[in-house]
């Protein structure tokens, strides 16, 4: 592009050639100084005249921040009607956790706790309203409260649980050989060696040389020995001055101070000691005093029906 100039008193001309690239350079040069006035006559103008209380220009402005705020204050009333549905939906979830703890602690065997006497309400039923971001805040804080007071009760019935769970598994419930029935039972009878009336101490159980012999309840080995009477014997301590005793294996699977488990293999049947046959002497004894075997297998569900064997076959 060509633009020639030229001076009528002077007589004189001259020409400007511009290219391109100088045409877009004007461009962008005239649009950067048309942005500056509008920027400068919005400053002076709009915020100008809403400072100074300008009619037309104030109340342009004052409708333009009020749509502003309106659309903010819509936004932020239906957020807060949604927590608050939100809020309502966790309280009843805490009903529900009350509930299920009251009927948790029955089971672990705790009180119930007095249910807090809350003031007296009532009134006539007016339409609900949208709660304030206040008294959403306080309704959060008390949830959260209450929470924390239940997380508290249920970490105490957890234990509680666990630690009934851990003394049903220290009591000797479980068969120390499987699917036999007991020969011999706890009390008086003719013992089988000399014919003569003594005390049976504990269950006789028949069973082949070479059968698993299980721990009835887990507990630590305090004994892995050969006695003269019972044979190669193992007895197992599970606490509360609680022992049970494993007579007559053939052989030995654990060692002294070595944790067992509920139901785990411990020995083999056998026939060693004072014995005339292959069987396992099952013994119960609580703070050194026998009982009866049977009646802890009974509380765990096994019941060993008590067969009558000749007097040659056990001990």
């Amino acid at each position: 592009m060509h633009v020639i100039i030229t001076d009528a008193r002077l007589a004189r001309s001259r020409a400007i050639h511009l290219s391109g690239a100088r045409l877009l350079l004007f461009g962008l040069a005239l649009s950067l100084c048309l942005m500056v006035v509008a920027a400068s006559l919005y400053h002076w103008v709009f915020l100008k005249g809403a400072r100074e209380g300008w009619p037309i220009v104030g109340s342009l402005v004052r409708l333009v921040v009020k749509d502003d705020f309106a659309e903010r204050d819509r936004y932020m009333r239906a957020n807060l009607d949604a927590m608050a549905r939100r809020v309502g939906e966790m309280q009843a979830r805490m009903v529900q956790l009350e509930s299920l703890g009251d009927r948790v602690m029955g089971l672990a065997g705790m009180p119930a706790p007095e249910p807090a006497k809350g003031d007296a309400r009532g009134g006539a039923l007016v339409s609900a309203r949208s709660l304030s971001m206040e008294e959403l805040q306080t309704t959060l804080d008390e949830l959260e409260q209450l929470t924390h007071q239940r997380v508290d009760l249920m970490t105490v019935l957890e234990s509680r649980l666990f630690d009934q769970h851990i003394r049903k598994k220290m009591i000797p419930t479980h068969a120390p050989v499987t699917g036999r029935t007991a020969g011999s039972g706890f009390g008086w009878r003719v013992d089988p060696i000399t014919g003569q009336s003594a005390l049976h101490t504990g269950l006789d159980f028949q069973a082949d040389t070479g059968t698993p012999i299980l721990a009835a309840a887990g507990g630590m080995v305090v004994t892995q020995e050969f006695h003269p009477a019972y044979g190669n014997m193992v007895e197992i301590d599970h606490g509360n001055q609680l022992v049970t005793r494993y007579a007559h294996a053939s052989k030995t699977m654990v060692k002294r101070g070595d944790i067992v488990r509920r139901g785990q293999k411990i020995a083999e049947v056998g026939t060693t000691g004072r014995s005339t046959g292959a069987h396992l002497h099952f013994e119960v004894l609580v703070q050194g005093v026998f009982q009866d075997p049977q009646k802890f297998l009974s509380a765990g569900g096994v019941a060993p029906q008590l067969a009558a064997a000749p007097a040659s076959s056990s001990r």
